[in-house]
């Protein structure tokens, strides 16, 4: 594939991403009163974790989009007298708000399924909290394009464990419970990884691996339809008996 090619292969496909998770975001929110009340404060996490992933990745992708209109991934930003990559702010911001959609993620598997945080999900919490706490040294150079490693690998290895572990929780007792909405979604949270371990842990050396953040991003809005309809589906109607 030409740079040309993928440049407006990716252009399109965020835009798209874009309009249909904040679409799906605005949905959630405006149909809030559909939501059976027993499945209300699951659905309240599972829309704010949407909120912030589509927060974050309006500045991942949207800057990435920005960045190419002003002539390349290179592009920077005037800030207090020093200059910015665009995309290095948006891979900060989708970095922070992916590691609070898991946490809520975790919120969210507790109330879907009556169980306690208990030790492992503690453990979950702290992976959160270390990852969020890596990202601070300035070793991570936010301003670069491709992530540097072995940083890029330190911040993301929490990470990987909080989301698999999250999936093997949601997995685990969605099995129990035959629920199947829940097992389709800790099986997308498994292929969203499947996409982007590749993508840390060989991007600087093959950097088309990158493209695999497409199926990716596709795995996140797998969720995102399957916890809509089951969690936003109309409530059943009351039929009415002849007398």
């Amino acid at each position: 594939m030409s740079e040309a090619a993928r440049m407006w292969t990716e252009v399109v496909f965020n835009v798209a991403y874009l309009i249909v998770v904040w679409a799906l975001v605005v949905l959630m929110y405006r149909r809030r009163e559909s939501v059976r009340p027993e499945d209300r404060p699951v659905a309240k996490r599972f829309m704010t974790a949407f909120a912030l992933l589509a927060l974050g990745d309006t500045g991942h992708v949207g800057f990435r989009v920005v960045a190419y209109a002003r002539g390349g991934l290179d592009q920077t930003l005037p800030f207090l007298g020093a200059e910015l990559s665009l995309v290095g702010l948006g891979a900060l911001a989708t970095a922070i708000t992916v590691t609070l959609f898991y946490a809520l993620m975790i919120d969210v598997w507790r109330l879907r399924f009556h169980q306690p945080l208990g030790a492992f999900g503690v453990f979950l919490l702290i992976a959160a909290a270390v990852r969020l706490l890596l990202m601070i040294p300035a070793a991570n150079e936010w301003y670069l394009v491709v992530p540097p490693q072995p940083w890029s690998l330190y911040r993301n290895l929490p990470l990987t464990i909080l989301g698999l572990g999250v999936a093997y929780l949601i997995l685990r007792d969605a099995s129990r419970a035959r629920d199947r909405a829940f097992v389709w979604i800790g099986v997308m949270i498994l292929i969203s990884y499947a996409c982007y371990i590749p993508v840390i842990l060989l991007v600087q050396q093959a950097p088309l691996v990158g493209m695999l953040m497409i199926p990716k991003t596709m795995a996140y809005l797998g969720i995102a339809f399957i916890g809509y309809r089951a969690l936003w589906a109309p409530m059943p109607q009351p039929v009415a008996v002849a007398a």
